[in-house]
């Protein structure tokens, strides 16, 4: 049996050549799947959620702090915050920014409708990256004459 492996070129040269591809393809996948996995920051995305502060108030001229947190409750920051009228009317579409500390204050102005006891001013979020998403309801305002 020894005689004949010594013989055959294939188990002398053929062998190590496939393993020696083999090693290198595989090599070459392994580290093509680790980069793109340790690529990925994720594999869900963050629900934001809006903390405004006071949730109600009156028509008129209001300032209304808006704290934007993720579903563990630390701040996001460079989130835009959308008000935009409900059953309360705002003259116009109000946007601002959250600064580092995931807050920011917006400068309403709701009114109510005549024979109107109550509405509502709506609060989007356009998160700052695609790790984050707002999909879910967020808190309105609440106008109270």
């Amino acid at each position: 049996m020894g005689r004949s492996i010594r013989r055959d070129e294939r188990a002398i040269e053929g062998l190590p050549i496939r393993l020696v591809i083999a090693l290198v393809v595989g090599i070459a996948s392994l580290s093509v799947m680790m980069s793109t996995i340790s690529g990925m920051g994720g594999l869900g995305v963050s629900e934001v959620d809006v903390r405004p502060t006071p949730d109600v108030t009156a028509p008129g001229p209001t300032d209304l702090e808006v704290a934007v947190v993720d579903p563990e409750g630390a701040p996001v920051a460079n989130a835009t915050v959308i008000a935009t009228s409900g059953s309360a009317r705002l003259s116009e579409v109000v946007t601002a920014e959250t600064g580092y500390n995931g807050t920011t204050t917006l400068h309403l102005r709701p009114r109510l409708g005549p024979n109107q006891a109550q509405g509502t001013v709506e609060l989007d979020v356009k998160p700052p990256s695609d790790s984050y998403a707002d999909r879910r309801g967020n808190t309105d305002i609440l106008v109270v004459s």
